[in-house]
């Protein structure tokens, strides 16, 4: 080319680039061609230039790595086009397109993440239209194919050798490209896909469009199918790994490839292609084979490639849906079908798709089944017409609003067409449809449909199943039929809509599905209940069970039981009925193993265990046969482990065991009861002990709470049964199992003292010695469980004795024998103690509330058995008490000084240095410890056995014994402190080793005792108090101890607990020997002051920082100590006593404050302890304790602390209750000094119940020993019955109050002291402070306030006490009593409250009739006062008539019955009810019938009363109003009203606000508000029926007057006789309902309408007055928006409002809602900030909704919903016309569906998030503004 030539060339391209950037690309073409043809360049020159500009062009873009803005993307474009218009005047030029690919096209697609998808598209659609016009795809095939597949391949690392010979190969060409694209410069996997699926649709649209199935080229022959099908091969291929990588490859290959590779088999089911002359083929159902195989495989693997599998199954059957005929219509060839529905693992994936918990997975399994299915959309019969006959479309008898509202529901979606189809038989298909239906139901659509369509669908689905399971064999038909055919699998889908249902998020649905599977009659199907999948019972229906909205009643009045837990155990009760023996073994063992897996809740586990003993007894009924089954069996099952017989039972028990265990977390002793009553019996119904070893059972039995199987436990006399054999469950001979039973018990103490530890070393340790004391407790209780007969026991008896006797020898031979001999002993003596104690209570107790009541037979043995028993043991004891004596001395001399000074600190083991938590370790070798733990036990064992045989017999052995024990407490006292860890270690054991053996000491402690210890206190002492030395020398040793400073923290914290447990024995024994029959000499004392003192200032001193296992013998020491300040005050026991002080007072209350707020747990025995000794009664009754000076005394300032804290732990407050009012009524002259604390007890509230302290009460003895040692409650009834509830604080005072009231009256009497003037004075100064406050305190006194707040509830509190206080109501305080109660009266207040003052007003009227007078009379007159208070004092004075006294009670009735009855003609019509009724009630009461003799004779005041007692006898409107409040006059009495139990022992569990009755006055109102609202709903039903016709048939007279003749009946027939004259009634149409009907053409002459007229007329006259306020408003109307938004279906006020404000925003036309009256709701009118002044509202109810919008739509509305359906469009790209209805659908359920069929269409809010639906406030506010955008950009 010259370079005139070139320079006119470049001058062209750059005329040609500047085109570019104005012109579109659309116009490139054109310009092309008008330059080739004016300058006559050739297209080759000008194609190579342009190519050249791109090549620099896309150069500079990669070097710089700029962005292309829009005019370089729309350069490139044009560019691009031009290219391949050039491309396509070459016709055969393939060099030219070749160069255009290497030079462009690669480069771009290089660049393509630079611009949008769009650019992209364009840029390949003008390539790929000039291949076709050229037909040049040998040049793709040869160039682009290959590289992008080797793209694709590489992607997913697949080695390039791989690539070259797979792919070369499919192609047939030798491509040298290894190199032809860099990685980083490489398209990416989305891109390479996308173009490889573009050129793929290019190339089949082109073959279809071809005239032959070859095309030719000039320049050879080119076959297009051979194409088509190597590159699907290709992409075939691809497709496959792709689906097996990682997610971005899975999403490339589901979102480009298989849509075209699917799209291309829709056309051709095979494709036939050559490679080197070898024909393949392609087939459809080859490459579908393997794409279910990879759909298997993600199925396998997690959640994000289910959901993949589920969207490559989706797409497929998208493409090939099922239909009847399933083939290639190009290749007419009948090809075998690949069918996914016969695949097993299909159905089983869809199963567990359709309950997946991510709902999209859900959608896509339920859109995917519903394809399977041939079910296209939902479930409904809109094309169907229903001819319904009037008869059918009236409301059914019975059904409620919500019923006929679902009803209507049910049947727009098809439920009334499947349904109607019950007489002929179901087919496949029907019940599918069926089963979508439901589901469909569960997730998309709103309660009301399920409670209409559910329980018939499944009870004909269960009906079918029925009459057709036995006919399996004869089912034909497609593999899917037979899913739902047979009753195995249509069970396994029902349980796919139960697992759903059980799982909705409707608690009203849960409900529904629950009770409709426990309400399916099984019998009624014969053996298909077995056919239930057990996945599902054991999954999905436990913990369906475990929702506590099935369960309302569980609980109530201590009963834990439901009608759903009777419902599930019959379930499962029936289901394993069908199950062999063994089966149902098992099958009970993986039930009770779903304790494990799910975390059950108390009534989860209630139900479980009731689930399991049901279907347990159906095992138990077939028992005899186990053993012949499983012998049957074989031998060879036999000997597996695992498959054994028994082990199948020792598997049950060990999931049985963790039901027990699970139960303990809940602390009320009832529940616990109850469940371990139900797995006993499951036990014994299942279980045999022949069948169990020695352990498991041991194991199981102990698992149970320790109280259960106590002597006289409510479970011991069943675990007595069970292991007895004597049930009929047992499956050989009772005496047998009973036999071998007792042979492995009387067994067991040879075999636990001869096991050795597995290790050749005889040491022990702690833990050792701690699961020995266990596993020997649990053999004492099951041996005295299972012996019924005293020579039962002889066994273990001679064992005793035998081994007894030569201890002492075996420690020489092996170690451990003793220790386990001594551990043995030990658990049989406590299993005896504790039987002791459980015989004492049952003679001398009575059991409080958390206890249980042992049987009269006390199980297995008498009385007098029980008696012999012990002096059995006693004697074997004494005979061995003397050997072991020996052993203990012996065992006890590693704590002689001599070898503790001896001692020199050793490495200690791995175990007590490397541990770093759990118990504290003693720091001692190993060989240490086991001689230091052998000595305690041996004390403990001595000390033990000699306080136990004390009790029965007095012997040498026992002296000895004793004297043992005294000489080890003094040797152990006296020991000097030792300066090294492991000798401090040693003083420490002895010191453990004392402290169990002086608590056991003590218990027998007697004069004799003491006698014994006065030769240690004449050595140590001069004095002549006896214990002074022996507690004195103790705290100076064991402080000495302390101080020497070589313990560690913890050991120390340990040394500190055994410190105070031993003081707290030391100091009880003088009163246990005061119990035993103590008499001192004179002069002789037990302590002096100055020794208590010294003891006392220890404990302070200490109390402050006291660990938590030492506060409570610490504060039992304080109260035992100032119990002996009490005694020596009066001069017994205690010398030279002066009491406490008040610094020493104010000492130990500031230290047990500080102590109590740093225990982290407030547990009830501290707590109780704490009480008990701070405010103990011989200091309470000290009044310079309580005040001092003006200011708070040392206890005043505890209980204010106390009770200040006791407001946020209920459990405080109510122990603190029980004591202080126990103590104030034990000394009422202190009352005066509480009187805040009080008011603060009677106002308080708390958490209703408290199941920790139900459960530390039954299970732990302390808390109920410190509990009972709390003073004595005013009444011991009450506290049983509220100690654990919200009202004791306040239930305490008022009783102690109402005891005060009794003592208060014997003022003046002969019987008077102190103390009742005490009480009138406390009584007194008590009730004029709550008057005070009720009148004054901001709160109190309030007028606004709502039901059930918390102002509500003091108030009610409040007025509750004052009623108790009325006894203390004297002359003195009457007139300020009536001052405040009148200031009271006369305020608003709630019915609730008002009772209480009315009931306070009666008894003072009562109790002073002068003020009657006075006062009430006057009151009365004032008909001006509000109706509210006249109400009140109109009952007051009605009971001041019926319960004044014989004397006065007739110048009552002349005093206050003048003014009474006037108000009987009250306008107000709650008060002229009420005034019937108390009148009536007087008149009945007071005037008898008249005589109609002396009727002549008779009065014409009582003739008149006569008459009007005659005529509200016979009012129709009195009689209902009576009938209503049957009994409630005749039960009040205004005496029992002010006492406690009337106050609040009368509790209804329903009731649970404060104990408040139902008032009168209340209800009056209710019964009132219920006639009216009959009236009104019956009158707005004969409204809307008249409406609604008269819109349906304009002017249609006939049909009018037979509905006016229908509506006269109909209210001749239902309404009662005064319906129309009950009460006066306005009734206001609303705007739309004045404007579209003519009312009176409706109201012909029934009386009913002629007040309606009447409201009419008067509105017609009054909108005359307004006529020129509307005209001013239409100028405002006109420049409205043409859009109504109807709101009907919204209840919420927040959202109503909010659309009001919006709807002025925007200027919408109107806004309709169900009800105006909403429009005066104040919080309606906060939130909408006056836009319902400025936005027309019309009312349009919701049965009105559908008139409403069919006649907007005849006006020419379009009617349009907000809701997403299926064919809903997106807000977005919807076109709002100019006149439009908004309808909104509700909170929740959405735009039902029959409103949905009249909408012209549904719009939607796009969403991108996680979360469904968007507010409906805001989703209106949306698509408003989307309305006005549209109108205003026109």
């Amino acid at each position: 080319m010259s370079t005139e030539e070139t320079d006119s060339m470049a001058t062209l391209i750059s005329t040609l680039s500047s085109s570019f950037n104005q012109v579109p690309p659309a116009a490139v073409p054109a310009v092309l061609d008008c330059i080739l043809a004016s300058t006559g360049l050739s297209r080759s020159s000008l194609f190579a230039s342009l190519l050249d500009t791109f090549t620099k062009l896309s150069e500079d873009v990669m070097k710089n790595n700029r962005k292309l803005d829009y005019h370089d993307c729309n350069y490139l474009t044009s560019l691009v086009g031009a290219l391949c218009h050039l491309l396509k005047k070459f016709d055969t030029n393939l060099g030219a397109l070749e160069s255009f690919i290497w030079k462009c096209f690669l480069p771009l697609m290089k660049m393509a993440h630079m611009f949008s998808r769009n650019m992209l598209n364009q840029i390949t659609e003008s390539f790929i239209n000039a291949v076709i016009e050229t037909n040049t795809w040998v040049v793709v095939e040869a160039t682009l194919v290959p590289i992008f597949l080797r793209l694709v391949a590489s992607s997913i690392g697949v080695p390039e050798n791989e690539v070259s010979d797979t792919f070369q190969l499919m192609l047939g060409s030798e491509m040298g490209t290894t190199n032809i694209l860099s990685p980083p410069g490489s398209p990416s996997l989305p891109i390479s896909c996308h173009i490889l699926t573009l050129m793929l649709d290019a190339v089949l649209q082109s073959k279809k469009t071809a005239v032959s199935p070859e095309s030719t080229i000039a320049n050879g022959c080119f076959d297009d199918q051979n194409f088509a099908g190597k590159l699907t091969w290709g992409l075939c291929s691809l497709t496959e790994q792709l689906l097996l990588q990682l997610l971005e490859h899975r999403s490339c290959a589901i979102a480009f490839l298989l849509p075209i590779i699917f799209k291309a088999f829709s056309s051709y089911c095979s494709f036939q292609f050559s490679i080197h002359g070898q024909t393949f083929t392609l087939s459809r159902n080859n490459f579908f084979m393997k794409i279910w195989k990879c759909c298997r495989t993600l199925f396998s693997l997690g959640t994000v490639e289910r959901r993949d599998a589920f969207g490559v199954l989706s797409l497929y059957l998208s493409f090939f849906p099922f239909t009847e005929k399933n083939g290639d219509s190009d290749m007419g060839d009948k090809v075998e079908y690949f069918d996914i529905r016969a695949e097993t693992e299909f159905w089983d994936e869809i199963k567990r798709g359709l309950v997946d918990k991510e709902s999209l997975v859900r959608k896509q399994s339920l859109h995917i089944l519903k394809i399977a299915l041939c079910i296209n959309g939902a479930v409904q019969s809109s094309g169907v017409s229903e001819d319904i006959s009037p008869e059918n479309n009236s409301m059914p008898h019975g059904m409620t609003k919500r019923e006929l509202w679902a009803d209507k529901e049910a049947k727009s979606l098809g439920v009334g067409k499947i349904c109607s189809q019950v007489e002929s038989s179901l087919d496949s298909q029907q019940k599918w449809e069926a089963f979508v239906l439901l589901y469909e139901m569960l997730e998309e659509y709103g309660t009301h449909l399920v409670e209409a369509a559910w329980n018939y669908q499944v009870s004909l689905l269960l009906q079918y199943s029925s009459s057709h399971g036995d006919n399996t064999s004869s089912i034909s038909g497609a593999v899917y039929q037979n899913q739902i055919e047979t009753p195995g699998e249509i069970f396994n889908w029902l349980a796919i809509l139960w697992e759903r249902g059980f799982n909705h998020d409707n608690p009203q649905v849960r409900c529904l599905i629950m009770q409709s599977f426990l309400g399916i009659d099984w019998k009624n199907y014969g053996t298909h209940a077995r056919s239930v999948p057990g996945y599902f019972v054991l999954g999905s229906f436990i913990q369906g069970l475990n929702d506590p909205v099935h369960h309302k009643e569980f609980g109530v009045k201590g009963i834990y039981s439901s009608m759903t837990i009777e419902g599930a155990a019959k379930f499962l009760s029936k289901y394993t009925s069908y199950l062999d023996v063994r089966k149902c073994i098992i099958f009970l063992s993986d039930l009770a193993f779903a304790a494990k897996l799910q975390s059950l809740g108390r009534v989860g586990l209630m139900c479980l265990a009731e689930c399991i003993s049901s279907a347990a007894c159906q095992v138990g009924k077939h028992n005899n046969e186990i053993d012949a089954q499983w012998f049957e069996d074989g031998v060879a099952d036999m000997i597996q482990a695992g498959n054994s017989p028994h082990n199948d039972k020792i598997v049950l028990l060990d999931a049985l065991r963790f039901i027990i265990e699970s139960s303990k977390q809940h602390f009320n002793s009832n529940y616990r009861l109850r469940v371990c009553e139900k797995v006993l019996k499951s036990a014994a119904s299942v279980v045999c002990i022949c069948d169990l070893p020695l352990d498991i059972l041991l194991h199981f039995i102990s698992s149970f709470p320790w109280e259960f199987t106590d002597y006289g436990g409510p479970l011991r006399e069943k675990v007595q049964e069970w292991l007895m054999g004597c049930g009929k469950h047992c499956c050989v001979n009772c005496c047998s199992t009973e036999m071998k039973l007792l042979k492995s018990l009387h067994d067991f103490p040879n075999r636990f003292t001869s096991r050795c530890n597995d290790d050749t070393s005889t040491t022990f340790d702690d833990e050792d010695l701690d699961a020995w004391e266990f596993e020997a407790k649990r053999w004492a209780r099951v041996l005295f469980i299972a012996c019924k007969e005293e020579y039962q026991l002889l066994p273990v008896l001679m064992f005793i004795q035998n081994h007894g006797s030569d201890v002492c020898k075996q420690n020489n031979n092996m170690d451990q024998f003793p220790v386990k001999f001594l551990i043995l002993i030990l658990s049989l003596v406590l299993e005896l103690q504790m039987m002791q104690e459980r015989v004492a209570e049952h003679g001398s107790k009575v059991r409080t509330k958390s206890e249980f009541v042992v049987p009269e037979s006390m199980n297995q043995f008498s009385h007098a058995d029980v008696h012999n028993l012990y002096q059995r043991f006693t004697n074997i004891f004494l005979l061995i008490l003397e050997e072991l004596v020996s052993f203990a001395n012996l065992s006890c001399s590693i704590f002689s000084y001599t070898n503790t000074s001896k001692t020199r600190d050793a490495s200690l083991p791995g175990s007590v240095t490397g541990k770093l938590g759990g118990p504290s370790q003693r720091r001692l070798s190993s060989s240490t410890t086991t001689a230091v733990l052998q000595a305690i036990m041996s004390m403990k064992a001595v000390a033990n056995i000699s306080s136990f045989s004390a009790q029965f017999k007095t012997d040498v052995s026992l002296d000895l014994a004793f004297n043992f024990l005294w000489d080890f407490y003094w040797k152990t006292i006296s020991s000097p402190a030792c300066d090294s860890e492991t000798g401090a270690e040693i003083h420490l054991a002895a010191y453990e080793a004392l402290a169990s053996t002086l608590t056991a000491l003590v218990s027998v402690c007697s004069p004799q005792t003491l006698d014994l210890l006065k030769k240690y206190d004449l050595f140590l002492s001069d004095g002549k108090s006896l214990l002074d030395s022996l507690v004195l020398y103790f705290l100076q040793n064991i402080n000495n101890l302390l101080a020497v400073g070589v313990f560690v923290r913890s050991r120390r914290a340990i040394l500190m607990n055994w410190k105070w447990i031993c003081l707290e024995s030391l100091l009880s024994i003088p009163f246990y020997a005061l119990r035993n029959g103590l008499l001192l000499e004179e002069n002789n004392f037990v302590f002096s002051g100055s020794a208590l003192k010294c003891i006392f200032s220890d404990i302070l001193e200490s109390l402050e920082n006291a660990g938590e296992g030492s506060v409570l013998p610490m504060l039992r020491s304080v109260r035992l100590i100032l119990d002996l300040f009490a005694l020596g005050k009066s001069g017994s026991l205690v010398s030279l006593c002066d009491g406490v002080d008040s610094q020493m007072l104010w000492h130990l209350v500031r230290s047990s404050w500080i102590l109590h707020v740093s225990c982290n747990k407030r547990k009830v025995a501290p707590i109780a302890a704490l009480l008990s000794s701070v405010l103990h009664s011989s200091l309470f009754s000290d009044e310079s304790m309580h005040r001092i000076d003006g200011a708070p005394g040392p206890l005043k300032w505890f209980v204010e602390k106390i009770l200040e804290e006791g407001t946020k732990s209920p459990r405080t407050i109510r122990l603190a209750a029980l004591h202080l009012t126990g103590l104030w009524l034990s000394y009422p002259g202190i009352i005066k000094y509480y009187v805040k604390e009080l008011k603060l007890l009677s106002l308080h509230g708390s958490v209703a119940f408290d199941e920790d302290f139900e459960g530390e009460l039954a299970d732990n003895r302390d808390t109920r020993v410190e509990v009972s040692l709390l003073a004595k409650g005013p009444d011991p009834e009450l506290t049983k019955a509220f100690i654990n509830t919200e009202l004791y604080a306040r239930t305490s005072v008022a009783v102690l109050f109402y005891k005060l009231a009794d003592m208060a009256v014997m003022v003046g009497s002969t019987n008077e002291n102190e103390d009742c003037h005490a009480a009138l004075e406390s009584g007194k100064m008590f009730l004029l402070e709550l008057l005070d406050s009720a009148v004054n305190d901001k709160d109190l006194a309030k007028e606004l306030y709502k039901k059930y707040s918390a102002i509500h509830r003091r108030k009610v509190r409040a007025w509750q006490m004052i009623c108790i206080l009325s006894h203390f109501v004297c002359q003195d305080i009457v007139s300020e009593v009536a001052q405040c109660l009148h200031i009271s009266l006369y305020r608003n207040n709630l019915p609730a409250v008002r009772q209480y003052l009315e009931t306070f007003a009666i008894n003072i009227y009562l109790k002073f009739p002068p003020l009657v007078v006075e006062q009430l009379v006057p009151i009365l007159r004032d008909y001006d006062m509000r109706p509210q208070a006249l109400s009140s004092y109109v009952f007051i004075a009605a009971n001041v008539i019926l319960h004044a006294s014989q004397p006065v009670q007739y110048r009552h009735l002349d005093e206050l019955f003048p003014p009474i009855v006037p108000l009987l003609t009250s306008h107000h019509h709650s008060l002229r009810g009420f005034t019937q009724l108390l009148v009536y009630q007087v008149l009945c009461k007071l005037f008898p019938p008249l005589d109609s003799k002396a009727s002549e004779t008779t009065t014409l005041e009582k003739r008149c009363f006569e008459d009007l007692k005659s005529y509200l006898a016979k009012n129709s409107d009195c009689m209902r109003l009576r009938q209503s409040m049957t009994g409630y006059l005749d039960a009040y009495s205004p005496h029992s009203s002010v006492t406690p139990a009337g106050v609040f022992i009368n509790r209804v569990e329903e009731v649970e606000f404060e104990c408040v009755p139902i008032s009168l006055m209340e209800q009056v109102l209710n019964f009132l508000n219920d006639v009216r609202e009959d009236l009104r709903t019956s009158m707005a039903k004969d409204v809307v029926t008249i409406k609604n016709e008269s819109l349906r048939s304009d002017g249609d007279q006939d049909c009018m007057a037979i509905l006016c003749n229908a509506n006269e009946k109909k209210s001749r027939t239902e309404l009662p006789k005064d319906v129309s004259l009950d009460f006066q009634k306005k009734i206001t149409l609303s705007k739309h309902e004045k404007q579209d009907i003519d009312v009176s053409s409706f109201m012909g002459n029934q009386e009913t309408y002629k007040q309606l007229l009447e409201i009419e007329k008067d509105d017609k006259l009054l909108a005359q007055v307004l006529q020129s306020r509307t005209l001013a408003m239409e100028g405002e109307r006109s420049s409205r928006q043409h859009v109504i938004l109807v709101a009907s279906l919204l209840d919420r006020i927040p959202n109503l409002a909010g659309l009001a404000r919006t709807c002025e925003v925007f200027k919408a036309s109107s806004l309709a809602i169900a009800d105006t009256n909403v429009l005066h709701d104040k919080q309606f009118q906060l939130i909408s900030v006056t836009a319902e002044k400025w936005v027309p509202i019309i009312e349009v109810p919701v049965n009105s909704l559908k008139v409403f919008l069919h006649r907007k739509k005849r006006e020419g509305f379009s009617i349009l919903g907000l809701e997403q359906t299926a064919n809903s469009i997106p807000l977005d790209q919807y076109i709002f016309p100019k006149d439009t209805v908004l309808v909104l659908g509700r909170e929740k359920e959405g735009i039902p569906v029959d409103i949905i069929h009249i909408l012209d269409a549904c719009v939607e809010i796009p969403q991108l998030g996680v979360v469904r639906s968007l507010n409906v406030h805001v989703s209106g506010a949306i698509a408003l503004w989307e309305y006005t955008r549209q109108q205003r950009s026109q």
